[in-house]
C-alpha cells in the first residue's frame, strides 16, 4: 500500500501535536512546519483536509492555531487517511465483469473486499497515542546508544 506524501506530512503533524495536547494550547502551522521540516504552504492544504475531516479545530488571530478534536488515543491512522487520501478507500473497479462476471465477482469477494476489510481493521486499531508513545519509546533508545 501506498500512502501519498501528503497523508504522512499529516500523520507527523497531527503527532507534534499529540506531544503538546495536554497543555491546553493552539499550535501554529508555522511551528509544525519548523519541526518537521515541512513546507508551510504544503502543510495548510494539509490542515485544511483534517479540519474538513474534524480531525482538528482552528481558531484564527495572534494566538490562533489548531487543536486536536479529540484526545490522541481517540483519534485512529484509519481518521487521519480517509481525512486526507480520498481514493485510498474507493471500492476497486470490475476487471472483467463483462465477459467473465463470476470471476470478477470471486475477485471482489475473495481478493479485494478481505484487503479492504483487513487494511481498515488494522488502521482502526492505531491511534496517534500508539504512534507517540512508539516515537518516544525510540527516542529513549536513541540517548542510550553510544558510540565507541
Amino acid at each position: 500500500m501506498r500512502v501519498s506524501a501528503k497523508a504522512r506530512y499529516a500523520l507527523a503533524a497531527l503527532v507534534t501535536m499529540a506531544q503538546q495536547c495536554h497543555t491546553g494550547e493552539y499550535i501554529t502551522v508555522i511551528s509544525i512546519s519548523e519541526k518537521l521540516g515541512i513546507s508551510k504552504i504544503y502543510l495548510e492544504q494539509v490542515f485544511s483536509l483534517l479540519k474538513r475531516g474534524e480531525i482538528v479545530t482552528s481558531i484564527k488571530g495572534a494566538q490562533g492555531g489548531y487543536q486536536l478534536t479529540r484526545s490522541p488515543g481517540q483519534i485512529t491512522v484509519y481518521d487521519v487517511l480517509s481525512a486526507i487520501e480520498t481514493s485510498l478507500f474507493e471500492k476497486a473497479v470490475d476487471t472483467v465483469s463483462q465477459t467473465e462476471p463470476a470471476i470478477d465477482s470471486a475477485l471482489h469477494s475473495v481478493v479485494f473486499d478481505t484487503l479492504d476489510a483487513a487494511i481498515k481493521d488494522t488502521l482502526e486499531k492505531i491511534t496517534l497515542d500508539d504512534i507517540l508513545n512508539e516515537a518516544e519509546r525510540q527516542k529513549k533508545d536513541q540517548a542510550l546508544m553510544f558510540y565507541i
